[in-house]
């Protein structure tokens, strides 16, 4: 081999990228800078090629195959200075852009979003979702993200993508006022809002926020168990069926197993205490609970001690009235008291109209 052979090895004749990486940025390594004049440029879809001359942005090329000549290197013959007709290999970087579409990125909330919500007060969240984007401006993207790096992914700039996103979605629910419960049902229409509203920032750098997703939203654990205390009451509804419907059922577990392990006597106890709560709950307001025939026993009681001449007092002597006068009409009905539960009975009654106590 001739050294004319062997400088011609030397120059790059075909520059193409067969992106199989997932990289966003490739830098074609060139054999010491030098490309043949005329060399054949491939670019396949969703792809850009950008020459750099001495780390200035020169020309930018779309999909399709080209032939390198000083017609459409306008850019960096103006800045070579080359005549018309330049046929010599020159030196150059070279960087293939991803144009496509790169989707499944994470985005999540590191630490929780504090917002005012108007029937929580002041709460916490924390939510997570997906994003895409792609480059929109592959010089504008070269020149403000990628630098001068051998390679360049999507995931080398998901620290700083993230934190937008963050920011945006946390500014945007300040905004929204939505109810903290309502926020499931928003998440749509948030998703496309708070993509509208980072667009211009990813413009900036030369990318193009195409999705946003937000997945979820949660409530601190204290605020989800209030809620479940909250839901359970509107189930249970009138809180005064529901006490009067538990009553019963204690009453029926009850009459089933009387005994249990603590035995008939404590089964009975555990039996009535549930009947009289089922009374109490079972009755009206106006109407006295079940269990109150006791206190009027004792009343009846008391009715039929009070019917006794007072302790200072003398008491009647025999042959006089009650006020020690003429003596007592014998043909008078002597009054009478019911033997269990002291009240009066009436005159010829068989049974106590109170108790029902046989006479």
């Amino acid at each position: 081999m001739g050294i004319f052979d062997f400088l011609k090895g030397q120059f790059i004749e075909v520059i193409e990228w067969l992106d199989g990486t997932g990289d966003m940025v490739y830098r074609f390594p060139v054999y010491d800078n030098a490309i043949k004049m005329g060399a054949k440029l491939v670019v396949r879809e969703s792809q850009a090629a950008i020459f750099v001359n001495e780390g200035q942005i020169a020309d930018v090329f779309g999909p399709g195959t080209y032939t390198l000549s000083t017609q459409n290197l306008p850019v960096l013959t103006a800045l070579r200075s080359w005549k018309y007709g330049f046929n010599s290999p020159f030196k150059a970087d070279v960087y293939f852009v991803s144009t496509r579409n790169f989707t499944q990125l994470k985005w999540g909330t590191t630490n929780p979003v504090l917002m005012r919500d108007a029937e929580f007060g002041m709460v916490r969240l924390r939510g997570y979702g997906t994003y895409a984007l792609r480059v929109g401006d592959p010089a504008l993207f070269l020149k403000e993200i990628f630098g001068t790096q051998a390679s360049f992914s999507a995931e080398a700039i998901a620290g700083y993508l993230k934190s937008l996103i963050v920011s945006g979605v946390s500014d945007l629910l300040g905004e929204s006022r939505i109810p903290a419960i309502d926020l499931a049902a928003s998440y749509d229409e948030l998703s496309q809002t708070a993509a509208a509203k980072l667009q211009p920032r990813f413009a900036g750098m030369g990318l193009s926020l195409t999705a946003l997703t937000v997945e979820n939203l949660s409530l601190p654990e204290e605020v989800e168990k209030a809620v479940d205390r909250r839901s359970s009451m509107g189930v249970v509804g009138n809180l005064d069926t529901y006490l009067k419907y538990q009553s019963a059922e204690a009453v029926r577990e009850a009459a089933n197993n009387p005994g249990g392990d603590a035995g008939a006597g404590i089964g009975l106890g555990a039996g009535m205490a549930m009947g009289q709560a089922l009374g109490r709950a079972l009755a009206g307001p106006g109407e006295p609970a079940g269990d109150a025939a006791a206190p009027a026993a004792s009343g009846a009681g008391s009715a039929a001690r009070s019917e006794s001449p007072p302790s200072g007092s003398q008491p009647a002597r025999s042959g006089e009235g009650p006020a020690g006068g003429s003596p007592a009409d014998s043909s008078a009905p002597t009054k009478k008291f019911c033997s269990e539960c002291g009240q009066p009975l009436a005159s010829g009654a068989k049974f106590c109209s109170n108790c029902g106590t046989k006479v």
